[in-house]
């Protein structure tokens, strides 16, 4: 924490503008006490396989993590795999997903990804970020959610809306661009902590800074170095 006594290394408190060594200091600091905060955090989404993992993600796009958990027990007792997966009817997968919001491109994407990984990947869903890329309704946020959770090589930032928002709001990034804000939190933050840095803000922001009512300030540990309070 800031304050008297603090080490000599101590992010500063924001006066006027900030240089990039006092932000990565600050960015250090706020690691630091999210891991704290959040020991055992990992993704809300349950999954067994990377194949489950990739399925999941791919159906929280605009979707609650509450509510796409609902959906896995029953569409993987159906078809646990990718080369289930492939086969199965595409109205099927619609059926099931449905829920989920979106469902038609959804399951479009399920079924495509399931083929390709049969296709292409020898049945295993592929563990590079360029590879993964290639799959239908596969971008940055879902690749780096199984590259760092599933096969724990995080090779960037989940940003979703709360990593986006908690890092505009803690000044770590002014963009909007979910890329650009992922580039400037990857510029900040070691390499290490990447996955868990994604992990910590989406539990901060859904139990302390969320977008739907006012911060809760008061109780935030974070907010002594938060320009947002400052």
């Amino acid at each position: 924490m800031t304050g008297k006594g603090k080490a000599d290394n101590a992010p500063p408190r924001l006066k006027g503008r900030e240089s990039k060594r006092a932000r990565k200091l600050r960015a250090g600091e706020i690691m630091t006490r999210l891991t704290k905060l959040y020991p055992g955090t990992t993704t809300a989404l349950h999954w067994k396989t990377p194949f489950q993992l990739l399925v999941s993600t791919i159906l929280s796009a605009q979707c609650t993590d509450d509510r796409v958990n609902k959906v896995p027990p029953p569409l993987f007792k159906r078809w646990p795999g990718p080369g289930e997966m492939a086969a199965a009817p595409l109205e099927e997968i619609e059926a099931m997903v449905r829920s989920t919001g979106f469902f038609r491109n959804k399951a479009k994407s399920i079924k495509g990804s399931a083929q390709l990984i049969l296709d292409s990947f020898d049945g295993e869903v592929p563990c590079s970020m360029s590879e993964l890329l290639k799959l239908p309704g596969v971008a940055r946020k879902t690749a780096n959610c199984v590259m760092g959770t599933a096969f724990n090589n995080p090779v960037g930032v989940v940003v979703d809306t709360h990593v986006g928002r908690l890092a505009r709001r803690l000044g770590l990034s002014k963009q909007q661009d979910p890329v650009k804000v992922e580039n400037d939190l990857m510029e900040l933050f070691q390499s290490n902590d990447w996955t868990r840095l994604s992990h910590c803000l989406i539990d901060h922001g859904r139990a302390v800074c969320p977008a739907r009512r006012a911060p809760s300030c008061d109780s935030c540990f974070l907010a002594d170095i938060c320009p947002q309070r400052i």
